[in-house]
């Protein structure tokens, strides 16, 4: 069963924010928390980057050159400058949507600015959405497995132990979702600073032993590994990337700690930080080959050091999958609000920040899909494979919507918009191709939940669109009826009621089957509609529209932004300064209940009608998703056909 209250389509609204503009902290304290939140992710690639691209590189003789660990070298070096610098942290952050950031907010910009034209829009967001939650469920089982994998450097015992370890961290992880991450928050920038500290101090020995390791500063390194090794350098690329997984991040938390302060930290602590690491691990393997079989922690003493690498690592990889996680939670916000998924239930777990959330059904399926990844691979080499195509895809998708907001917009032309995006999307494209060729080694994965997701999606998003344009022929006008009532009005009752409707021209199911079962009418009737606006946020004063339509009826709408959660009572407590006198204990909200059937002849094939039906039942109940206290609601059951 289904309400028929849903979210209309999102309605246009200026969009002119800045990247800070939902920042109050100060700047040190939300540039310590970017580098915990925003930064877990690509600081922990050196666990495994740097190696598995060497060993592709090494090709099938095993054993790593100094070319080609000079070449591997330049190409991550030159990949965090190029794709993470240029095209995130200088380009894309200006790219905001009244000062958020991520994958369905820059839809949401590029939708708004191309206008009726943006269904390719949707689509593109629908599918860079759909592959963000594969990588949701790639990364929390990569970033830990490696990190646990380091007890193989301590001693050799640990080994049958890892895969069984990782299994209780994750689900450790995923069990304390629910308390929030307010109270850990507080840990995560200090231990990431600790960490990048770490990561440069370990490097600057084996550079100072093998200096010529700095040579890969030079992009000709890159180019020339490029053009000698063939196949081998387009295979090296696809491991290459694992050192820039985690740039979307950057774009994805701009709401929540503003542009400058994760422009500076990457500047001056992450980024410096990742390049000497990864020149340590280079000039390492430079003067011992053999290292490259697990070169991150071989940068550290032997014994108790490194032992307490591990620990940091692990706790590191723990945070860097909580980003993600957290993450996930907000796209999936994002995604119900733009009407592409079904209302899930959502809790807040912190009363001052709004983005702090927990939907325990994502929480669930993703600890699911975490758990059986690293139950099938088995180790961090194996799953690395899986890892890219997900984020490179969603890349690819970033610069095209990139484009279209950089010339609607920003008002560029559209040459110079091509000019600027058209480097990046080369490289995006490049990088995605190099790693296609990993499917049968399990980038089959993150394909897979990803046309899942695009399948979920698209069915709910066409679904609720026959829905409502089915129910709109059948329905009366809300002007005819009104007039009617008006002029012979049924038995009045004390109160106000008020109906539900995602259609406000037609009048509500509810109300219909109200006059016809109860054959009464409130003293007060209001038909009452959400929005959902195109901007992450509405200002409180465009909270609430009101429009008398005769003495006893009038129009409430309600507008929410696609990062909040709707709550009804609270809006309409706004009304009251409009002139509307609500009192919550003498109102009664009314909804319509729907069951629904798959008919002879729909807009779907049978399967997909049968698809929507069971997304509609495993909707969380509007009462609850709306905040409507229970006990003022009454729902009238309705039967139909799809």
């Amino acid at each position: 069963m289904t309400s028929d209250v849903a979210i209309s389509a999102p309605e246009t609204a200026a969009a002119n924010g800045h990247g800070d503009a939902h920042t109050t902290a100060g700047f040190g304290a939300l540039t310590l928390g970017s580098i915990g939140v925003v930064y877990g992710d690509i600081g922990t690639s050196p666990l495994y980057a740097f190696r598995e691209a060497v060993m592709a590189a090494s090709g099938a003789e095993g054993v790593p050159t100094p070319a080609a660990v000079l070449g591997v070298l330049s190409l991550i070096l030159w990949a965090l400058i190029v794709v993470v610098t240029l095209k995130y942290v200088v380009i894309l952050l200006r790219a905001d949507n009244n000062g958020e950031g991520g994958t369905l907010a820059l839809m949401a910009l590029a939708q708004r600015a191309v206008g009726t034209r943006g269904a390719t829009i949707v689509l593109l967001g629908i599918i860079s959405g759909a592959l963000f939650y594969g990588d949701a469920v790639i990364t929390p089982a990569l970033s830990v497995l490696s990190a646990i994998e380091g007890m193989k450097d301590v001693t050799l015992r640990f080994e049958p132990y890892i895969v069984p370890l990782t299994v209780i961290i994750l689900v450790g992880l995923f069990a304390v979702q629910s308390r929030g991450t307010a109270r850990v928050a507080a840990f995560f920038g200090p231990i990431m600073c600790v960490w990048f500290a770490v990561l440069a101090v370990a490097a600057i020995h084996p550079i100072i032993q093998q200096p010529q390791v700095l040579y890969a500063l030079n992009p000709l390194y890159a180019v020339s590994f490029m053009l000698h090794h063939g196949i081998i350098g387009f295979v090296t690329l696809g491991a290459v990337f694992l050192a820039v997984t985690g740039a979307e991040a950057l774009y994805a938390d701009l709401g929540h700690f503003g542009k400058r302060p994760i422009q500076t930290a990457w500047l001056f602590i992450v980024l410096p930080s990742l390049a000497l690491n990864y020149l340590g691990q280079g000039a390492l393997v430079l003067g011992d080959p053999g290292a490259i079989v697990s070169p991150f922690f071989q940068l550290f003493p032997q014994g108790i050091f490194r032992g307490c690498m591990v620990v940091l690592a692990t706790a590191a990889t723990v945070i860097a999958s909580q980003a993600v996680i957290t993450g996930a939670y907000s796209l999936t916000r994002q995604a119900i609000q733009l009407g592409l998924l079904p209302r899930f239930e959502i809790r807040h777990t912190s009363e001052a920040h709004s983005g702090q959330i927990f939907i325990p059904r994502i929480n669930q399926l993703l600890l699911v899909a975490v758990v059986l990844l690293v139950l099938l691979f088995r180790s961090s080499s194996a799953l690395a494979s899986a890892y890219g195509i997900s984020v490179t895809g969603t890349m690819v998708v970033t610069a095209m919507m990139g484009f279209v907001v950089i010339w609607k917009v920003w008002r560029w032309s559209p040459l110079a918009a091509g000019a600027l995006i058209a480097p990046f999307l080369f490289l995006d494209l490049t990088f995605l191709a190099a790693n296609l060729l990993k499917v049968f080694e399990g980038g089959w994965v993150p394909l897979a939940l990803g046309a899942l997701m695009i399948i979920l999606m698209y069915t709910w998003r066409r679904g609720s669109r026959l829905l409502f344009e089915k129910s709109r022929k059948l329905e009366f006008p809300l002007a005819d009826l009104v007039a009617m009532l008006e002029k012979r009005p049924p038995q009045r009752v004390p109160g106000t009621a008020v109906f539900l409707t995602s259609d406000p021209l037609s009048a509500p199911t509810a109300l219909m089957h109200s006059l016809k079962h109860y054959k009464v009418l409130h003293e007060k009737n209001v038909i009452l509609t959400i929005e959902t606006a195109q901007t992450p946020r509405i200002d409180p004063a465009e909270r609430v529209k009101l429009e008398q339509i005769s003495p006893t009826f009038s129009k409430v709408t309600l507008k929410f932004g696609f990062m909040e959660s709707p709550n009804v009572p609270k809006a309409l407590a706004i009304a009251r300064k409009l002139g509307w006198q609500f009192d919550i204990m003498s109102t009664s909200f009314f909804l319509s209940r729907r069951t629904l059937k798959p008919a002879a002849h729909s807009g779907m094939p049978r399967w997909q009608d049968r698809l929507f039906i069971s997304l509609s039942r495993s909707a969380n109940d509007a009462t609850d998703y709306f905040q409507i206290p229970s006990g003022r609601v009454v729902e009238v059951g309705t039967q139909v056909t799809i």
